[in-house]
């Protein structure tokens, strides 16, 4: 088996050994060798890498976000929009020709508070003995405080406000056209500031609407109390002139890591010749406030862009003509005399027998670190085991030739199979020796460093979780985990070595997606052949354990209905094995179906076992032959192996229903046997009256055997302490160790304190005490209850 082993490895790890040029690249040319004809030859290598390097090397294309630029237009025409209204209830601006009042007159004396314009009025009224103003509507004292604040509130306009401009200005003017002329004034300012603080209280609401949609700063109100300032035809210039730049900035384009002052100089520059010079600077600060970035990377475009810039660069190819010398004697061999000399086939390729030795040898290390591994383990291996690790080992390496990494897959079965120190053992091993086969053959052959080392992590991690899971659905999410670990790992490594990060997304990104698909793939691939794997090799794993441990299945229905005394035997002694397995660290689940079977056979003749005679007639004392009673008992063996045959149980399963009972004495038939014998005077050979076996052969089937043994002994205690059920526990241990049972279990002396412990503290979890209920109760429960007749 070791040579099929290392034969079969070292075949395919080293294959390439096996037709190797002595002439290769970076060695002295022995002699001078010319073209015996025209050559020409493609290096697909160096062509490879020109194209990964240009396409690594694309540039970065962007395109616009039409969800952004559409939302920043709505936003501007929403501003716009509500200063449009404010303007109209605010009424024409200016309201009177600038040579009766200046223009920040005017804005004054329409934006003071209702008390300075009070006072403002009482003076003139007094110098001009002018009568009341006629008050169009009444103003409502909350509204001028509210609009007070909110000039407060706001950054002064740079235009200034003078109320002692204001006031020589209307005396002049009352001066000049008479008290009729002024009072026609003032009634007309008192009608443009209630426009005006009409205008402010829409304002004032248009903010709550806003902050249901997105909030406003300071810095927007004060842009539209500035811009409600402004001249009718300046205000209309401004107007269109923002719409205008803010389309060209769109159009251009706003990138996300653009500083700050470059956007607003960008800005700046659309303005200057679309806005009026007074209000440049306010469409600055509004439009560097509104404007978003709006532009983001088009990975498609990066993908054509990359694939067309691969597709440019062409073939590297040599050729020479016949009677060219290809490379001269003494000069060291580059690759271009390389390939010519391979493609015309005097690169003198044969086998390596050095590379095929040193191949063989680091095989035959691997394997003997794995048997080892397993040694140390304790995992027992048949011959058909080691073919399947032989055969799943061999596919690795074989697949990487096509870039293709099974690590995960041979980790999942290796692992539910057998052991996940085993698992995890023959991942790194078998990595490994690709990694040499992949060196040995030179650059740009199988896999790359980083497929190695993201599917050596995607199946260390199968190794040692995969025969920790019990079901498929976490076998499912497990195959996730390892896709997502193959991918990162992958991504990661890739990343190291990647220049430009606009590979990230149309090369490296994908890349890594792909490698984690293969990862989950090759898991549900494991997934899928794990059930045929387990019927050709007769393998066991936590999941089919655990189907074979349902009590619906067919042999363990019979058992119930056939030999139900058998049967609760069956599960006292399967919590007595198991508590003791979980304790010892044994395979569990094994022991739980092993015992489930292990009297199967009894089904055979029943009443021929005391459990399932229920009081009955014992059939031994009606036979009264203690040599045909001995058979009986022992064809509960052979004839459980027949049956577990017929329903293809695993090997492993079966194993338990010889080897619990081993070769142990059927003592009371024995006895009987040879108190008749000693009668008349005969001698009987033991042997008869013994189980053909054999003794257990690990550690699960001894303990099943002691379970068996103290089973009855156990259940007939009821009363007795734990101490005196522990010195029965520790005499039948004894009688079996004596016995020479266990000598093959790989169970030591110290494991049996750990087994008697664990069996009494079972026992006493089943014989637990209940409260003895006085006699007068039990009389009152066992009286026939009246009922009465409304009931």
């Amino acid at each position: 088996m070791l040579v099929f082993v290392v034969v079969s490895l070292t075949s395919v790890v080293g294959y390439r050994f096996y037709n190797q040029p002595r002439l290769k690249p970076g060695m002295i040319a022995p002699q001078t060798i010319w073209a015996e004809e025209d050559v020409q030859v493609v290096d697909e290598e160096l062509t490879r890498e020109q194209r990964k390097v240009a396409e690594t090397g694309a540039s970065e294309v962007l395109k616009l976000n039409p969800e952004v630029t559409a939302k920043t237009r709505q936003d501007l025409e929403a501003f716009l929009a509500q200063v449009e209204q404010m303007r109209r209830m605010a009424g024409a601006f200016p309201f009177v020709s600038d040579d009766v009042l200046s223009l920040p007159s005017q804005r004054h004396l329409r934006a003071i508070s209702e008390e300075d314009w009070q006072t403002m009025v009482s003076q003139l009224q007094a110098e001009f003995d002018l009568p009341e103003l006629p008050r169009p509507v009444e103003p409502d004292p909350e509204d001028s405080e509210q609009n007070a604040r909110l000039q407060d509130a706001v950054v002064p306009s740079p235009l200034g406000l003078n109320a002692q401009q204001a006031l020589e200005e209307l005396e002049n003017y009352g001066t000049a056209q008479g008290d009729l002329a002024l009072m026609q004034l003032l009634t007309k300012i008192d009608t443009v500031r209630l426009g005006y603080s009409q205008a402010l209280k829409e304002f004032t609401s248009s903010q709550q609407s806003i902050a249901h949609s997105r909030p406003e700063t300071l810095r927007e109100r004060n842009y539209k109390l500035r811009l409600l300032d402004l001249r009718d035809s300046t205000w209309e210039s401004t107007r269109d002139g923002f719409q205008v730049a803010l389309d060209r900035i769109l159009a251009q384009g706003i990138h996300r890591g653009m500083p700050e002052d470059l956007k607003r100089e960008a800005i700046q520059v659309q303005l200057v010749s679309e806005v009026p010079v007074l209000t440049t600077p306010l469409g600055v600060e509004l439009l560097t406030e509104m404007v978003k970035p709006n532009l983001e990377r088009d990975e498609e475009a990066i993908r054509r862009l990359a694939e067309q810039a691969a597709e440019k660069i062409e073939p590297v190819v040599y050729q020479i003509q016949r009677g060219e010398m290809i490379v001269r004697s003494g000069q060291e061999i580059d690759r271009k005399a390389f390939l010519l000399l391979d493609q015309l086939n005097a690169s003198e390729r044969s086998i390596n027998w050095r590379g095929l030795l040193i191949t063989s040898a680091l095989v035959t290390g691997a394997v003997g670190i794995f048997w080892g591994v397993r040694s140390r383990w304790n995992v027992r291996l048949r011959c058909r085991d080691r073919i399947l690790l032989c055969l799943l080992s061999v596919s690795t390496p074989l697949l990487m030739q096509f870039n293709q990494n099974n690590v995960a897959a041979v980790a999942l079965l290796v692992s539910g199979f057998y052991h996940p120190v085993l698992a995890a053992t023959q991942v790194t091993l078998i990595t490994g020796l690709s990694v040499f086969g992949s060196l040995s053959a030179g650059s740009g052959v199988g896999l790359a460093w980083e497929g190695f080392l993201a599917g050596a992590a995607g199946g260390l991690l199968a190794a040692f979780m995969g025969g920790r899971l019990r079901s498929r659905e976490e076998l499912a999410l497990l195959g996730v985990g390892v896709g997502v670990t193959q991918g990162v790992v992958y991504l990661v490594m890739t990343l190291v070595g990647t220049p430009t990060t606009a590979a990230l997304v149309s090369l490296v990104l994908p890349g890594a997606m792909v490698f984690g698909v293969s990862g989950l793939a090759w898991c549900v691939v494991a997934l899928g052949v794990s059930p045929y794997l387990e019927r050709v090799f007769d393998l066991v794993t936590p999941i089919r354990l655990a189907e074979l441990s349902n009590p619906n299945r067919p042999l363990l229905k019979r058992l119930a209905t056939e030999a139900p005394g058998t049967f609760q035997h069956t599960l006292f002694v399967a919590s007595l094995a198991e508590a003791a397995a979980r304790e010892l660290h044994c395979n569990v689940e094994l022991v739980r179906a092993g015992t489930l079977y292990h009297d199967v056979g009894k089904m055979h003749d029943p009443l021929g076992f005391i459990e399932n005679q229920m009081g009955g007639p014992n059939k031994h004392d009606a036979i009264n032959d203690p040599w045909q009673s001995a058979e009986i008992i022992k064809k509960h063996v052979s004839e459980g192996l027949v049956m577990a045959r017929r329903c293809n149980l695993p090997q492993a399963v079966r194993d338990f229903i010889p080897e619990h009972q081993g070769t142990i004495l059927i003592s009371y038939f024995y006895f009987q046997a040879s108190q008749q014998a000693q009668a008349e005077g005969e001698t009987i050979d033991e042997q008869d009256f013994r189980y053909d076996g054999p003794i257990p052969q690990s550690r699960e089937t001894g303990i099943v055997m002691l379970a068996d043994a103290c089973e009855a002994a156990l259940r007939s205690l009821k009363d007795a302490t734990p101490e005196t059920a522990l010195n029965m526990v520790n005499k039948i241990f004894k009688a079996r160790w004596q016995d020479n049972q266990l000598v093959d279990s790989g169970l030591k002396r110290e494991d049996l304190t750990v087994i008697a412990e664990v069996f009494i503290r079972v026992w006493q979890q089943y014989n637990h005490q209940r409260i003895a209920y006085p006699k007068a109760i039990l009389d009152k429960q066992a009286a026939p209850q009246t009922v009465s007749s409304n009931q």
